[in-house]
């Protein structure tokens, strides 16, 4: 299981959006950054607050939340 510790919802923060480590940058726009072709690497020197370790608790979360969508 990876850390979805690293993976925060904080009432009031960006509309409760699940975000990382408390940040103001979502999961959802780390994956729309990587939808648009942009890679981890390319991700995070641009935005140098996310860490490595931030991307295998993204990519979980993601997929658990699509599927308690689909099936909720």
């Amino acid at each position: 299981m990876k850390d979805l510790s690293r993976i925060t919802v904080i009432p009031g923060q960006r509309s409760g959006q699940p975000c990382i480590r408390g940040l103001r940058i979502t999961v959802w726009d780390v994956l729309d950054m990587l939808a648009s072709g942009m890679t981890e690497d390319e991700i995070l020197s641009d935005y140098p607050y996310i860490e490595k370790a931030d991307f295998p608790a993204v990519y979980p979360y993601a997929s658990q939340s699509g599927r308690e969508r689909v099936s909720g």
